[in-house]
């Protein structure tokens, strides 16, 4: 026993550096009160967390979750065949997921800055259909919900595929072959047979692209221009330029509990699922 806990002894240490005293430094800041120029003073209060009430922030933490669940829900449309031809693939097969994991090798902001030259007006895209006569004024594909929700699916897809294809990757071919033997038809031994049995993956993939998609304010930043505002930025903002920091502090906690009870409800299900 002692043995183990000087071997935990690290981890714990870590994480109480880490996490668990920002996280109380945070919480603390969050019944403060702003002061005149900026910063935190007393007294204790609750008026950040009641602000939250107010309708403006109540859309903004709607249209993240909306926005979150688009791109968790696209990535999972665009990685499953993805993952199920790496999975079948008898050559080539590292070869593919080399090219997976290939965006993981180029910063994240490079990656994004490089949808700007592709999407805005004097873009690759808009420059290329101008050029085939297809349109003949550039289309507004920057600077708006769908360019941040192209943003999100590209920067997370990996993470959904990845999962997937390592639940997809262990599963037994006899059962496929045997739902072929039994007259079951491609589309029903996909959807009763390999989705069922893929589901640990979808349920990894999904929390590992959800998370970062809902607080996400780099790629809403840049490629939505500002005009769409998700509450990573919300919480960027109140600690930058509205100095506000209680009311950022409230944003982040709220943000912190919904994601932790999100990711509670998955794993709760998923655990269900296998009993």
């Amino acid at each position: 026993m002692k043995l183990r806990f000087w071997f935990l002894l690290p981890a714990w240490l870590w994480l109480l550096a880490l996490f668990a005293a920002p996280f109380a430094i945070v919480l603390a800041y969050s019944f403060l009160t702003r002061g005149v120029y900026g910063g935190i003073e007393q007294p204790w209060t609750l008026d950040s967390y009641t602000r939250l009430f107010d309708l403006l922030y109540l859309t903004i933490l709607v249209r993240s979750f909306a926005m979150a669940l688009a791109a968790t829900g696209l990535c999972l449309v665009f990685a499953f065949p993805a993952a199920l031809f790496i999975s079948r693939a008898q050559r080539h097969r590292n070869l593919y997921l080399q090219l997976v994991m290939l965006p993981f090798w180029t910063s994240f902001l490079v990656r994004t800055y490089a949808w700007l030259f592709l999407l805005r007006d004097t873009g690759l895209i808009n420059t290329a259909l101008q050029a085939i006569g297809v349109i003949h004024a550039p289309l507004p594909l920057l600077y708006n919900d769908g360019a941040v929700l192209l943003g999100l699916v590209y920067g997370y897809l990996p993470f959904m595929v990845l999962p997937i294809y390592a639940t997809l990757e262990r599963l037994d071919p006899a059962l496929v072959e045997a739902a072929g033997d039994l007259g079951a038809r491609p589309l029903a031994t996909l959807f009763r047979i390999v989705v069922p049995l893929s589901r640990p993956g979808i349920v990894a993939g999904a929390v590992l692209v959800f998370i970062p998609c809902l607080g996400a304010y780099l790629t809403p930043d840049l490629l939505g221009g500002g005009r769409t505002v998700l509450v990573g930025n919300l919480v960027q903002n109140q600690f930058t330029t509205a100095r506000d920091w209680p009311f950022g502090s409230a944003v982040s906690i709220l943000l912190m509990a919904l994601v932790t009870l999100v990711v509670w409800v998955m794993l709760r299900r998923q655990g269900d699922s296998l009993v």
